[in-house]
C-alpha cells in the first residue's frame, strides 16, 4: 500500500518532532520515507537543523538529496554525520563548526571537492568520501590530528596534499586510495608511525619510494595495476606478500644488498649442510617446548584478594593514548622470590610466550615487569610521536624512538646480511 504526499509529510514530520521532544542524540532518516519528502520540499526538514543534542546523524540513500544547507553548523555536538548514497554535490563550509566530529561519511555521492574548513576538525578519527569525483584533497589535513582511517578511493585524485605525510598524523593507520589517478608518493610517507594498512591500487604509480620500507607498523600493502617502471618490483607487488616488497625496498630494490650473485651447486650443497648441523634434533625441541609448558603451568596466579584501598602507586593515563592503546591494567605483586635457582628465567618465559600468543608477538598488547622498589610514582601512561619520544633501552645510551627504530633496522640488515638469509631473525626481528 502507497502512502499518499499528506502521510509522507506527517511521517517526516513526527519523526524530527519526536526526536525533538524526546531530546534524542540519534537521527536516521534514509530510503523512500526521506527521498520522497525531499522531492517535495527539494530540501532538508530545517527543524533538523535545530536538533543541537544530536551526537549521530545519518541521511543515506535517498537520491533527491543535492545539497545539506549551512545550517547544519548548529550541530556542534555531532560526533558521527553520515551523508552517505545521495546525490550531493557539495559539503557546506559550515561543516568546520562541528568541532566534536569523530566520523564523517560523504561517501557515493557526486562532489568535486571538499572544503577547506574540514581540517578544522581536530578530533576527526574517519574521513570516508569514496566513490564520488574528487579531483584534490584540501590542504590542512595533517591538522586533523586524530585521524585514524582515510578512504578516497574510486575517485579522481591525481596527487596526495603536500603536508599529507605529516608526523602531526601520527594516528593514521589506514589509507584507502584504490582507483584514482595518483602519479607520485613522497618519500615523507615514513612520517607517518602508524601506519598499518596502505591501498594503492590501480593508480598511475611509476616507482614506490623506499622510504616506504621505514614504516615500521605497516602489515598490508597494495600497489596492484599501477605500471612501475622496476619490472621485478611490479610483479612482487601482484604475487608476494607484503614483508617481501618492504624487505626489496629496504634492500634499495634490484641490484643492491643481493650479495654476489648466484651460488654454484657446490657452494649450495655446502650452505646446506652447515644449515643442517645448524639446526636443533626435533626431539630436542620438543622436549624442550614440554618443559617450558609445565614450567608455566607451576606458575599459575590466583588473585585471593582484590583490595579496594588504593595503592601507593598511582598511574594519570591521557586522552591520545585512545586511539593507540586504551587499555591499561596495573597490579602491585608481592612475596615473589625471584632471586633464587631459574626461578627468574622461568618467569621470563613465561611473560615471552605470553608476548608470542596471547598478545600477538606485541601487537596486541605489551607486558612490563618492574622492581616496586624502583618504582617512584605518580606514572605517565601517554602516547608520544616517536621523533619526540626519548627512551633509555637496555645497555643503550638514550635515544629518540625514531632513532632507535632507524637504528635496530640497519643493525637487523647488517646481521642478515652477515648471516646471510633472507629474512631478519631472533631479537631484531
Amino acid at each position: 500500500m502507497e502512502a499518499g504526499d499528506g502521510d509522507w509529510s506527517a511521517l517526516w514530520a513526527e519523526k524530527i518532532e519526536k526526536a525533538e521532544k524526546e531530546k534524542r542524540r540519534e537521527l536516521v532518516l534514509q530510503g523512500q520515507l526521506t527521498d520522497k519528502k525531499i522531492q517535495q520540499t527539494s530540501s532538508l526538514n530545517p527543524k533538523i537543523y535545530s536538533l543541537t543534542l544530536l551526537n549521530y546523524l545519518e541521511i543515506s540513500q535517498s537520491p533527491s538529496l543535492r545539497e545539506i544547507d549551512a545550517g547544519i553548523g548548529n550541530l556542534i555536538h555531532l560526533q558521527s554525520l553520515l551523508l552517505c548514497r545521495n546525490k550531493l554535490s557539495e559539503i557546506p563550509r559550515a561543516v568546520g563548526s562541528l568541532k566534536s566530529l569523530k566520523v564523517l561519511d560523504v561517501s557515493v555521492n557526486e562532489l568535486q571537492a571538499l572544503p577547506e574548513e574540514i581540517s578544522q576538525l581536530c578530533d576527526l578519527n574517519t574521513l570516508n568520501v569514496s566513490c564520488n569525483q574528487i579531483k584534490a584533497l584540501p590542504t590542512g589535513l595533517s591538522k586533523c590530528v586524530k585521524l585514524a582511517i582515510i578512504n578516497i578511493s574510486k575517485n579522481e585524485i591525481s596527487a596526495f596534499p603536500a603536508d599529507f605525510f605529516s608526523d602531526d598524523l601520527e594516528l593514521l593507520s589506514t589509507i584507502v586510495a584504490n582507483e584514482n589517478a595518483i602519479a607520485d608518493i613522497s618519500g615523507e610517507i615514513s612520517n607517518l608511525s602508524a601506519l598499518k594498512n596502505l591501498d594503492l591500487s590501480n593508480n598511475k604509480l611509476t616507482e614506490i619510494p623506499s622510504e616506504l620500507a621505514d614504516c615500521s607498523k605497516l602489515k598490508e600493502i597494495n600497489f596492484r595495476g599501477n605500471k612501475l617502471k622496476d619490472k621485478r618490483l611490479e610483479k612482487m607487488v601482484n604475487g608476494c606478500q607484503t614483508k617481501s616488497v618492504l624487505d626489496y625496498l629496504r634492500a634499495g630494490g634490484r641490484g643492491k644488498g643481493k650479495g654476489k650473485g648466484k651460488q654454484d651447486s657446490g657452494e649450495k650443497d655446502d650452505s646446506r649442510e652447515k644449515e643442517k648441523k645448524k639446526r636443533p634434533d626435533k626431539r630436542q625441541k620438543n622436549r624442550k617446548e614440554e618443559e617450558e609448558e609445565e614450567d608455566l603451568n607451576r606458575m599459575v596466579v590466583r588473585v585471593l584478594h582484590v583490595s579496594d584501598s588504593p595503592t601507593a602507586v598511582t598511574v594519570k593515563v591521557t586522552a591520545l593514548v585512545k586511539e593507540v592503546r586504551p587499555y591499561i591494567v596495573c597490579c602491585v605483586v608481592k612475596g615473589m622470590n625471584l632471586k633464587s635457582g631459574n626461578a627468574l628465567k622461568r618467569f621470563l618465559t613465561a611473560q615471552i610466550k605470553l608476548h608470542d600468543e596471547i598478545c600477538e608477538k606485541r601487537t596486541k598488547a605489551t607486558i612490563a615487569t618492574h622492581d616496586l622498589q624502583l618504582v617512584k610514582g605518580p606514572l605517565l601512561y601517554d602516547a608520544r610521536s616517536p621523533k619526540t619520544l626519548k627512551i633509555v633501552p637496555l645497555g643503550r645510551k638514550e635515544i629518540k624512538a625514531a632513532d632507535l627504530v632507524r637504528q635496530l633496522q640497519l643493525e637487523a640488515e647488517e646481521q642478515r646480511k652477515q648471516r646471510k638469509r633472507q629474512n631478519v631473525s631472533g631479537l631484531h626481528k
